[in-house]
């Protein structure tokens, strides 16, 4: 193994927009932080988010208006303390975007250009580019880094272990063996849309900063609620799953069944119109349902129309076929409202989180407004943590890669828990030898209700019984119990 050692006050794992910005933050407060990236920097996930930040701005908007339509979109499972930080605090971090350099869509008179997106009640949708602006935001957040004396970036290294000892997290091991020891880590890994076949995602959103968390000995919650995007493009090689962005919906673009008529109120919030979507489908036997977007501005969302362009579908002309695909996952490792998971010295941010904010559906753009606002709230408390021995703790082994699903999982997960859902087929997922596959079956079986995402074809509907209640999973015992959160 090798016996590299580096020493460092906070190590992030993931570089996408909440481990960019936790790591910015950490430096900026003077300390010393290393930031671990699969992938070259401003090749994450984030990277390709369309959506944008919601942040109540507008002079006829305000924080106790978005609140309530992230409860509303939460199906009752919205951890209101979460929800009041998020709502809170997402308007001064976009201000601290623009100190920083990220330039965001503004009018001729250079006030912020403000979008509407499925269940919000008003225009409070920060873009940058149109729909680019996962992309702005994390190339401009990536050049920072990269520049910062005090941030060392360990680029295409990947962490394979969360490294504790004495019950409490002294860092990471690499898949090298190389380890980060530090005072506090933070996993921002992102979240597991691509453990199901058809996904909007890149292919390292599997769950890995979950497994890594759940090696070490922290709680996950809520897998059952992985919210599927409604319009992913359809049946075009090259570009399935390329996600066709909801805020097109928010400038008019409408939704339209085989017979061509519209059958879904396009701003609905997205676990409404994706069922509506996939039984329209299973109905008449379609593949996909067509988008016209043909009154939209196509200069408005220029990397759409151009992935649109290059696919061989001109959406000034032509319908746009789409249907859902597995999007973002509300679950996650267990967190308070500092970042903070069950194991001393462990945090964990952005999808790779649960903090109980989006419930049992996510309220359009509320992510990226999450890895800001917990990426500030995760780097003050990791810098909170007492400094570590001289001497580093003693490792007993060099840790064995993480194991990522095949297909043949990834159909199975696609099929047992997409977006209809039934006991038999989540007991035959629960048999899974990939634990990821496995504890999002336990989840969906322990929750017997339809709720937001999580529909389940053989319940009576949703469960008042159940409002508030989390669903926790023990990954040592592979068992799940439902918790209050305050």
């Amino acid at each position: 193994m090798n016996s590299t050692l580096r020493r460092t006050d906070l190590v992030v794992v993931g570089a996408g927009a909440a481990g960019l910005y936790c790591a910015l933050r950490a430096a900026a407060s003077g300390a010393h932080v290393a930031l671990v990236s699969a992938t070259p920097l401003a090749q994450t996930a984030s990277y390709w988010a369309q959506g944008g930040v919601a942040a109540a701005m507008a002079v006829e908007d305000s924080v106790a208006s978005h609140l309530a339509d992230t409860e509303i979109a939460g199906r009752g499972l919205t951890r209101r303390s979460a929800a009041e930080v998020l709502v809170g605090e997402a308007a001064e971090h976009v201000r601290t975007l623009e100190t920083l350099g990220v330039h965001f869509d503004a009018d001729r008179a250079g006030h912020l250009s403000l979008g509407l997106e499925g269940g919000h009640s008003h225009r409070r949708v920060v873009h940058a580019g149109g729909s680019a602006t996962g992309r702005r935001i994390v190339r401009d957040l990536s050049a920072l880094v990269a520049e910062h004396e005090r941030i060392t970036v360990l680029e295409g290294r990947r962490a394979a272990q969360v490294w504790t000892h004495e019950g409490r997290t002294v860092g990471v091991v690499l898949e090298d063996g190389e380890a980060v020891y530090a005072r506090a880590t933070v996993l921002a890994t992102g979240g597991a849309a691509a453990l199901w076949r058809r996904t909007t995602n890149p292919p390292g959103s599997q769950g890995i900063g979950m497994a890594l968390a759940a090696a070490a000995g922290a709680e996950l919650a809520d897998l059952e609620f992985l919210q599927f995007h409604p319009t992913a493009l359809a049946g075009v090689p090259g570009r399935e799953g390329f996600l066709v962005t909801e805020a097109i919906r928010g400038e008019g673009a409408t939704l339209h069944g085989p017979d061509g008529e519209r059958f879904v109120d396009e701003l609905s919030p997205r676990d409404e119109v994706a069922r509506a979507i996939t039984l329209l489908l299973e109905d008449t036997g379609a593949s996909s349902v067509s988008l016209d977007m043909r009154m939209v501005e196509p200069t408005r969302f220029p990397n759409v129309v151009s992935a649109l362009r290059e696919s061989g579908v001109e959406p000034t002309r032509d319908l746009v076929p789409v249907s859902p695909a597995a999007h973002y996952m509300m679950g996650g490792v267990v967190v308070d409202l500092h970042g903070r998971t069950t194991v001393p010295g462990l945090h964990a941010i952005g999808e790779t989180s649960c903090t109980g904010l989006h419930g049992a559906n996510r309220l359009a753009s509320n992510s990226l407004s999450e890895c800001l606002v917990w990426g500030a709230r995760a780097a003050q408390a990791a810098l909170d943590m007492p400094a570590l021995a001289t001497e580093a703790a003693p490792r007993e082994r060099a840790p064995a890669p993480l194991r990522l699903p095949n297909r043949e999982t990834r159909d199975a997960v696609w099929r047992c828990a997409g977006v209809l859902r039934r006991a038999e087929d989540l007991r035959e997922l629960a048999q899974s030898d990939h634990p990821m596959a496995r504890w999002v079956a336990t989840c969906a079986l322990h929750r017997d209700e339809q709720r937001g995402a999580h529909w389940r074809r053989d319940a009576s509907g949703q469960n008042p019984d159940l409002d508030g209640l989390h669903t926790v999973l023990d990954p040592v015992t592979e068992t799940a119990r439902f918790e209050r959160w305050t």
